[in-house]
């Protein structure tokens, strides 16, 4: 309708092209959609490939996804901890909606075997798409009440800076992915990402310089990769890198390339 008697150019930028969860009719209604397309920004190789799928001769721009830079700076991590709570010297977040793909069930278990050699606490924070009980259950049956904090609640984007400078590491273990918000968010404060090697977390993870990547679906390696993390890792020199790393990550790209596809 934008495009009808105007020239008006209609610009898809595509965090997925297909989504995570399957339902009848998602490619025929996607397809349906970018026919209409005059542009299209992906934000990892993996949309790229669905992309052209769909849309063999799709004129389109490789734009990794930017910063989310809205969240305030950070705060010292005494502070932080201090705040939520928290005194473990070792702490991982786990951050944004908890869906069956993040890997949350995995990632638990892994922690079971972390937390028998070290004192590590794990950060849970975002909204369950699921049935919030079974992984309170499997908390539970892990032993690891005191190695957890639910926080399931909304959270203001002014106190979403404690959670990230409280943590050591941002932790993606998705089995699944094409990209993910949540490493760019990670990189605004300056915390490296332990992640999963699935679709384009690699692209922006460089395995041991500015986080780890281990195979998904894989609590042992999981927990073995945690564990060389807090153990081996000279995590001052991961957390310079990122900071070098984020400048990759300006706005300025996203605008430019979209100012670039519309014209």
């Amino acid at each position: 309708m934008a495009k009808r008697h105007t020239k008006t150019k209609v610009v898809y930028i595509c965090d997925n092209v297909v989504p995570h969860e399957h339902r009848m009719g998602d490619r025929l209604l996607t397809s349906f959609a970018f026919n209409a397309g005059d542009g299209f920004v992906v934000q990892s190789r993996s949309v790229e490939r669905d992309l052209l799928t769909l849309r063999p001769n799709a004129r389109f721009a490789y734009v990794p996804h930017p910063l989310y830079n809205g969240f305030g700076s950070a705060v010292p991590v005494t502070e932080a901890r201090a705040y939520l709570g928290i005194s473990a010297p070792n702490v991982l977040l786990f951050f944004g909606y908890i869906r069956r793909y993040k890997g949350l069930s995995i990632l638990l278990d892994a922690l079971a075997h972390v937390a028998n050699r070290l004192d590590v606490h794990l950060l849970i924070v975002g909204e369950f798409y699921e049935d919030e009980s079974q992984y309170r259950a499997q908390i539970a049956r892990l032993g690891l009440s005191g190695r957890v904090t639910v926080h399931s609640a909304y959270v203001p984007n002014e106190e979403v800076k404690y959670f990230f400078s409280a943590a050591d590491a941002v932790i993606l273990p998705y089995t699944s992915a094409t990209q993910s918000g949540i490493a760019q968010i990670a990189f605004n404060f300056d915390i490296p990402v332990i992640a999963t090697d699935v679709g384009g977390l690699a692209e922006i993870i460089r395995d041991g310089e500015t986080g780890l990547l281990v195979p998904p679906a894989n609590s042992t390696a999981l927990a073995e990769q945690i564990t060389e993390y807090f153990t081996a890792v000279d995590r001052s020199r991961m957390k310079m890198n990122v900071r070098e790393e984020k400048k990759k990550y300006a706005w300025e790209n996203l605008v430019g390339a979209i100012e670039k596809l519309g014209s």
